[in-house]
């Protein structure tokens, strides 16, 4: 048993702290905890790590984010980039603080300059202060919308954007090549700073990224006009949104903003909540409470690390709060965005929608609308931020909106990662602009759905946890691959599309094409009338994600529709 011969190396290396051995010592009795905690490696996986904190090589503690970083060191060093230096945040979570000085510090002994948030900072804007600052890479310490056991550590390039393609299987490969903990370097803090490998930064890039923030305002009039008959109400999710949000609301003169209270400040082990989570109905509980004792018109949430966005609207007819899923809201800003761009003459030349293939297939109808080239890519925001590279590198196209339907969007190339900051001063505007005439983002939103047609989408997701959860997730994918089912209930598969061996199959005519994208383990199912099926293992969570997508003649056709097609996988599974 591998695993036991590591739990006690770790019990008597000298390298592993005693609060770690004491740690590891009190689960002496029991097999299954250490096998979980040292059958593997905390995977680096192509955006980083993510795991529950706690000692052993498959967790997020010191030593694994240091290795994390010494790879990451080596592989920018090798580059030659090492002189540009590296941007580093983290969000409110456990050890978050502790694991961004453990990156800083490894980055200092290897001579690689750090740049430091003086407190807890949203992801976009990480992604954007490392632009700003000319470095070579970014590290965020976060773990997201995940319970309060996790933590995480994400990679960016310099383009702003998470590492892909070929810098994340370099980094990978220069992680896997460390075979002893105590080959990572670590310094002193008062000497990395003495050195100038250490500098914190703070308000110079909040002012800055406010600044950008406020340049993708199409209507400053119409705020103007209507903000002050407006109310919003607002939870950060005990998260790193709080200021930012609060900020870019008041400085564009929203007046009747109300927060949360016992959700405002940073609380790492989100007592408030079940799941930190804006996709989370129950997220909502306190908001929607406030929401009704202030009569609010609008109730958004972002989650803790602010780049996700989750959206309740009142209903003006029945005086009820419905929520919106992130494709929701997403086509209320993308339609906004094109139709007032257009409408001003502000639209760029070559416009383009990126968005991923498990999004709604609203996008097409609403790109061919506005005369915008409509890019598809794989789940991850990484790949909507690399085309915003692609773009200025070859002039082919302008980036106006990204999306995906995890409830994350990004107006404007500030950043290269979504950015619920900048969707909350959007969908805040698109609120403004429809209180002017009389009407409430529901109605907006029945707009487009009469307009583009009814489409609804859904998740059904399967957690498998463990050694034996992963081999569970695998064999699933597997099956699905090797014998791809020929129907969904009464809906015919017309197109499998397997990422992983780049094959597009017909089904009636067994032709063959390739899907043009990366490489990755995802199946899609191409059904009649535009509606659809993926299957996806989660990259963060040991989850196995199954993406749906209908398109009905009504609001109640549509979910019936999405229902019976939810309950057709079920019984294929």
């Amino acid at each position: 048993m591998a695993y036991q011969d590591e739990y006690q190396r770790w019990l008597e290396d000298p390298y592993f702290d005693e609060k770690t051995k004491a740690e590891l010592r009190a689960i002496g009795g029991d097999e299954k905890e250490i096998e979980d905690r040292f059958y593997r490696e905390l995977e680096f996986g192509t955006g980083g790590l993510r795991g529950v904190i706690g000692a052993g090589t498959n967790r997020m503690n010191v030593y694994t984010v240091r290795k994390a970083t010494q790879g990451l060191a080596n592989y920018i060093l090798k580059a030659g980039t090492g002189a540009k230096g590296v941007a580093v945040a983290y969000d409110c979570r456990r050890m978050s603080p502790e694991f961004a000085d453990v990156a800083a510090l490894c980055l200092a002994a290897n001579g690689i300059k750090a740049y430091v948030f003086d407190e807890l900072r949203p992801t976009p804007e990480l992604s954007f202060a490392l632009r700003e600052l000319g470095c070579t890479a970014g590290i965020n310490v976060t773990a997201s919308h995940n319970p309060p056991e996790y933590n995480g550590y994400k990679v960016y390039w310099e383009d702003g954007a998470q590492v892909t393609p070929p810098h994340d299987t370099g980094i990978i490969k220069e992680v896997q090549a460390i075979k002893n903990f105590s080959d990572c370097k670590t310094m002193d803090k008062e000497a990395a700073v003495a050195a100038g490998l250490y500098q914190v930064i703070g308000a110079e890039i909040d002012d800055r990224y406010m600044a950008e923030l406020k340049k993708q305002v199409i209507h400053p009039d119409i705020i103007a006009e209507v903000a002050k008959d407006i109310r919003i109400v607002y939870t950060p999710l005990c998260g790193t949104g709080n200021k930012p949000v609060r900020r870019i609301l008041s400085e564009l003169g929203f007046e009747n903003v109300y927060v949360v209270p016992e959700q405002t400040g940073p609380d790492p082990e989100f007592t408030t909540l079940d799941y930190p989570n804006p996709e989370d109905p129950k997220a909502f509980t306190y908001a929607l409470n406030l929401a009704k004792e202030k009569d609010a018109d609008i109730v958004l949430a972002t989650d803790p690390d602010a780049d996700r966005l989750g959206v309740y609207a009142k209903d003006a007819k029945t005086g009820e709060y419905i929520g919106f899923t992130g494709n929701m809201s997403g086509m209320l800003i993308a339609e906004y965005i094109f139709r007032e761009r257009k409408a001003t003459g502000t639209m760029p030349e070559n416009p383009a929608l990126v968005t991923t293939i498990v999004t709604t297939n609203m996008t097409f109808p609403i790109a061919e609308s506005y005369g915008a080239r409509l890019i598809e890519v794989l789940t991850g925001f990484k790949y909507i931020g690399e085309q915003i590279k692609i773009f200025e590198q070859t002039g082919c196209n302008n980036f106006v909106f990204g999306l995906e339907e995890s409830y994350g969007c990004l107006a404007g190339t500030h950043a290269r990662d979504k950015d619920a900051i900048v969707a909350v001063q959007m969908l805040c505007e698109v609120a403004a602009y429809c209180k002017k005439q009389g009407k409430t983002l529901w109605d907006m939103m029945i707009e487009l759905y009469e307009k583009y047609g009814y489409f609804k989408e859904t998740q059904y997701t399967i957690t498998m946890k463990g050694a034996e959860g992963a081999k569970q997730i695998k064999e699933t994918m597997d099956k699905l691959r090797s014998n791809p089912p020929k129907a969904f209930g009464d809906l015919k598969v017309l197109r499998f599309r397997d990422y992983a061996n780049d094959c597009i199959l017909d089904m009636e005519t067994g032709e063959k094409t390739p899907t043009g994208l990366p490489k990755s383990n995802v199946l899609y199912f191409e059904l009649p009338d535009g509606n659809w099926c993926c299957a996806r293992p989660s990259g963060t969570e040991p989850k196995i994600k199954f993406y749906m997508g209908v398109k009905g003649t009504s609001l109640e056709d549509a979910q019936r529709r999405v229902e019976k097609l939810t309950e057709d996988v079920k019984a294929v599974l």
